[in-house]
C-alpha cells in the first residue's frame, strides 16, 4: 500500500447534510451525512461524498431511474445539499480536499466521488474490488472514477485523531472511523455499520452480511463504551434533529 500523506491531528469536525430521505418501511425520515475533518495545518479530509449531481436537478427522475422510489422518498436534495454546496457553507470546494475517505459504495455515499480525484481516495480493498460501485439495489450505472486509490485491508491511523475501523456487514468493505477532537473528545463515526441504535436490537436492515454486521456492531459500542465517545450513527432519524451541521462545528 501506498503511505498516506502526511498530516497534522484533526481539530474540526463538520457533519455535511447531504438530503433528507423518507424510508418507506417504518416509514422514517432520515438524514443523509458526510464529514469534513480539518487538521491543524490545515488540510481538509473528507468522509463520503453524498449524492450524484443528478439528483438536485432531476430528483424524481434519477430515483426512478435507479430505483430508489421503490424504496424511499427524496424529500429533499437540492443544490446545496450537494457536494460543492455543503463545502461552500465552510468556505470551501471540492479541489480543497486533501484526502477522500469512502465508508463503502452505496448512492448516497459515492456520488460525488468523481469530484475529488485529484487527491488520494482511501477505502477498503474488499468494496474496491466490486466491478462497479454498489450504487442502489441491482443498479450500477456508476463507473469507478480514475484516482489514487489507497486500499486497506486493516485498521489503520491516518494521522493524530483519526483512525479507521474495518466494520465489514452492512457492505463486505464497509469502514467506520474513530476521531479525537481537542474539546469534544472521542467520536465515532459508524457509516452504515449502525445506521441507528435500534438495528442494534432489531436486525440489520438489508445488510449484506448479518453475522459480520452484528459483529462490527458490537465492536463500535464496545469502543464507545470503552472511550466514552460521542457516536454519530448512520442515518439515525431522531439524532439528526439534534446534531450541529455545517457552518458550525465540533472542535
Amino acid at each position: 500500500m501506498t503511505p498516506f500523506p502526511t498530516f497534522g491531528k484533526i481539530t474540526r469536525l463538520y457533519v455535511l447534510d447531504f438530503g433528507l430521505l423518507r424510508v418507506h418501511s417504518g416509514p422514517r425520515d432520515i438524514g443523509v451525512p458526510g464529514f469534513l475533518l480539518q487538521t491543524e495545518d490545515g488540510k481538509n479530509i473528507l468522509f463520503d461524498t453524498g449524492f450524484p449531481p443528478g439528483y438536485a436537478v432531476d430528483t424524481e427522475g434519477c430515483a426512478e431511474r435507479d430505483g430508489l422510489s421503490a424504496t424511499c422518498e427524496v424529500l429533499r436534495l437540492e443544490p446545496r445539499n450537494l457536494l460543492a454546496g455543503q463545502l461552500a457553507l465552510i468556505g470551501l470546494t471540492p479541489a480543497d480536499i486533501d484526502l477522500t475517505i469512502l465508508s463503502h459504495s452505496h448512492i448516497d455515499h459515492v456520488g460525488g466521488l468523481a469530484e475529488v480525484t485529484h487527491a488520494p481516495i482511501v477505502m477498503t480493498r474488499t468494496e474496491r474490488s466490486n466491478p462497479r460501485p454498489l450504487y442502489h439495489g441491482d443498479a450500477r450505472p456508476m463507473e469507478w472514477p480514475e484516482a489514487d486509490y489507497r486500499l486497506i485491508d486493516e485498521d489503520v491511523e491516518i494521522c493524530e485523531g483519526l483512525i479507521l475501523i474495518e466494520t465489514p456487514g452492512h457492505t463486505l468493505g464497509h469502514l467506520s472511523a474513530l476521531l479525537i477532537l481537542p474539546e469534544t473528545g472521542p467520536v465515532i463515526l459508524t457509516g452504515d455499520a449502525i445506521s441507528r441504535f435500534d438495528e442494534v436490537m432489531n436486525g440489520f436492515e438489508n445488510a449484506a452480511d448479518d453475522a459480520l454486521a452484528n459483529a462490527s456492531a458490537d465492536r463500535l459500542l464496545d469502543l464507545a463504551k470503552e472511550s466514552l465517545g460521542m457516536v454519530i450513527y448512520g442515518h439515525s432519524p431522531g439524532q439528526w434533529q439534534q446534531i450541529t451541521l455545517a457552518p458550525k462545528f465540533y472542535g
